[in-house]
Formats: structure tokens, C-alpha cells, sequence
């Protein structure tokens, strides 16, 4: 029942920051079809999408593979540890938008893997799963790059082709996927530790 709950507020963290950014970029925008567009720019919102309908699942008692949960937990920790070491303090915020990124950076990046930590299964995952988990961040990349390049504006500064050039975004990229491998390896290697102590 605790892990329901937990779930829950898990859940209920990415929904609420989902919906604080909708409204805070439709007041701007106007239009909910304009905003939606916008929002689907961001590897931050498609992530605490998929947190958000993940949780959901796991609260209403619904079966969710290990390997996916594990998948959206590296997500949305990548999200937190980018945001903190490339995004942070690069825009000036306030009102809802600065609530919205709050959430969406900061609260589930820590809550999901706390929850994980505490509630999850532990002993389920494999050590094929990290490649498995890099294909949504490596099918992230191509989309972030064709929008940058049809709209003008790249989703976040160390994709910025026009700026950087080609060279430097591929660095950039490469230094990411290397970190988010090792990531996935380190929560597998947890996993199969905590598994093996219960």
C-alpha cells in the first residue's frame, strides 16, 4: 500500500509540473495546439510524460516491467543531473514557470529514484537493459536535431548546431551517451546487489 501511495505522489509530481509549464507556455502562446508543439520540443516534458503514466500504472496496482520502470528512472535521473550541470541558472524564471521547472528538474528527478530505492523489486534487471534504455535518448536526438534545424531553435544550448557547429554537438552527444551508459550499468549493478541481499 506504501508503494501505491509513494507511487502516487510520484506521479502526482510530474502531472502537476506538466500542467503548471502547459499553462504557463499557453498564457504566452495562446494557442493549445501551438503550446503542445512547443512542450514536445523537450526531452524534460517527454520524460516526466512517460513518469507520470509510468507511476499512474504502478498506483492503480497495475503490473509494470522492471525493465521499464528502470528505463524511465534512468530517463529522468539524466534529466536532473543535466539540468543541474549544464541548464541551471541559464534562464531567468518566475510565477508558474518557475514552479513547472521546479518540478519537472528537480522533484521527480530525486522522488522517482527514491521511490525505486525504497518500493521497487530489486534483482530484476539485466546487463543488456542499459542498451535497451539508450535507444529513447538516442531516438531523442535525431528529432531534437531535424526541429532545431527546420525551426530555428535547438531545445537545449549544448544542441545547438548553428552556435557549436556539428563537431561540438556530437562531442556533446557522445559525452552524454557514455554517462548515461554508465549510469544504466551503475542502477544494474544495484539492482542485482539489492536483489541478492533480500
Amino acid at each position: 500500500m506504501m508503494a501505491r501511495f509513494g507511487a502516487a505522489l510520484v506521479a502526482l509530481a510530474a502531472v502537476a509540473g506538466l500542467g503548471v509549464q502547459f499553462q504557463a507556455t499557453f498564457a504566452q502562446i495562446g494557442s493549445v495546439a501551438g503550446t503542445l508543439w512547443i512542450l514536445l520540443r523537450f526531452f524534460t516534458v517527454l520524460t516526466n510524460v512517460a513518469v507520470a503514466m509510468t507511476f499512474t500504472a504502478i498506483a492503480f496496482d497495475r503490473r509494470v516491467a522492471p525493465r521499464l520502470l528502470g528505463g524511465v528512472l534512468l530517463a529522468i535521473f539524466l534529466v536532473g543531473v543535466i539540468y543541474g550541470l549544464l541548464l541551471r541558472g541559464l534562464l531567468s524564471l518566475s510565477g508558474g514557470a518557475l514552479l513547472a521547472d521546479m518540478l519537472l528538474h528537480k522533484v521527480t528527478p530525486l522522488l522517482a529514484p527514491l521511490w525505486w530505492l525504497t518500493c521497487a523489486r530489486k534483482g530484476m534487471l539485466g546487463w543488456r537493459d542499459p542498451w535497451i534504455w539508450a535507444l529513447f535518448p538516442a531516438a531523442y536526438l535525431p528529432y531534437a536535431l531535424l526541429r532545431g534545424a527546420m525551426e530555428g531553435r535547438y531545445a537545449y544550448p549544448f544542441l545547438d548546431v548553428t552556435k557549436l557547429g556539428i563537431g561540438q554537438v556530437a562531442l556533446n552527444a557522445l559525452l552524454i551517451a557514455a554517462g548515461f551508459l554508465l549510469a544504466g550499468h551503475a542502477l544494474v549493478w544495484i539492482d542485482q546487489r539489492m536483489g541478492h541481499r533480500r
